[in-house]
């Protein structure tokens, strides 16, 4: 491919829908030019396991761009190759869930920016964005940083700060952060490009981690206060989800009252009725639960869950 010298040449490598809106801001900026995009195999999704695209694949399909899909970006001797008779500027990735070998972070001129969805060194790691939530943090945002070769430990160009609502759950804040992600790369990459931004290190002894979530890492520990599960119950959603064990069935809760009570009388893990509505106790206080689904059914309202089972 033949250089377009008057616009920065860009590789752009990400996978799922948080990525994209920072792919579109990029290919929508006459500034830039994405060159190529990489990401991950299409994967099964579903009950049906049908075959699918990631996001970042399709948007970049629906904007000719050329994309490569490597298994692995250390096994994978193409792609140094593929990359580097681009001769890109810069190399930006987000939400890629693979870490950038040397032989790819060297390849571009000004080397590899990542956007990460924490303010670093905060959550480090694969789940920024719930770990926020669960915690009850008031603020997060996005750091722009340096990529080197560990994992999001590189030296910081630029951070944007947001204040977590009352009510926030893992989704929203994914939407609202994936959308700050592209602004904060419009915002700042020219003037990083143009040499006109200082980095900073990270101080290694305020980092913190954000462990990779999985299925089981929904299920409720009832020995925690309420306010604890409150908090996880919308870190959680929509997923892994929160969930625990009734009568050997799967309930994923939905949804809980935000205010706890002050309710210590029963059993930690009961379930139980206050003022018609569906409680549990947990080891401080006890929520009331507004939504749940139990396992092969519908969402339903606790009173519908209520009407349905003796407590």
């Amino acid at each position: 491919m033949t250089k377009n010298t008057s616009k920065f040449q860009i590789i752009f490598i990400g996978t799922p829908d948080f990525s994209v809106p920072t792919l579109q801001a990029l290919i929508n900026d006459e500034r830039f030019n994405v060159a190529a995009v990489v990401t991950a195999p299409d994967a099964k999704v579903g009950r049906k396991q049908i075959l699918t695209p990631p996001p970042v694949k399709v948007a970049a399909g629906k904007n000719n761009i050329p994309v490569l899909q490597p298994a692995s970006l250390k096994a994978d001797k193409r792609l140094s190759v593929f990359i580097s008779e681009l001769n890109p500027d810069i190399i930006i990735t987000i939400a890629y869930g693979q870490i950038l070998p040397r032989q790819i972070l060297d390849l571009p001129k000004h080397g590899c920016l990542n956007l990460h969805a924490s303010l670093l060194p905060k959550y480090r790691g694969a789940s920024p964005i719930q770990s926020a939530v669960a915690a009850g943090d008031a603020e997060t945002g996005v750091t722009l940083m340096k990529m080197d070769a560990g994992c999001d430990t590189g030296p910081i160009i630029a951070q944007e700060k947001i204040n977590l609502k009352n009510d926030e759950t893992g989704e929203s804040l994914h939407d609202r952060l994936s959308q700050l992600s592209a602004e904060v790369i419009i915002k700042y990459l020219e003037d990083y490009l143009l040499g006109k931004l200082r980095s900073r290190a990270q101080n290694e002894s305020t980092a913190t981690k954000a462990a990779k979530l999985t299925r089981a890492s929904g299920k409720i520990n009832w020995n925690k206060s309420a306010a604890e599960i409150e908090r996880l119950t919308r870190a959680y959603y929509p997923w892994p989800g929160a969930w625990f064990f009734y009568n050997n069935k799967k309930l994923k809760i939905i949804k809980v009252d935000n205010q706890v009570l002050n309710a210590n009388e029963n059993e930690i893990g009961t379930l139980f009725i206050y003022n018609k509505q569906l409680a549990a106790q947990c080891g401080q206080n006890a929520l009331i639960i507004n939504k749940l689904q139990p396992e092969g059914k519908k969402v339903m309202s606790g009173e519908e869950f209520l009407k349905g089972h003796k407590l």
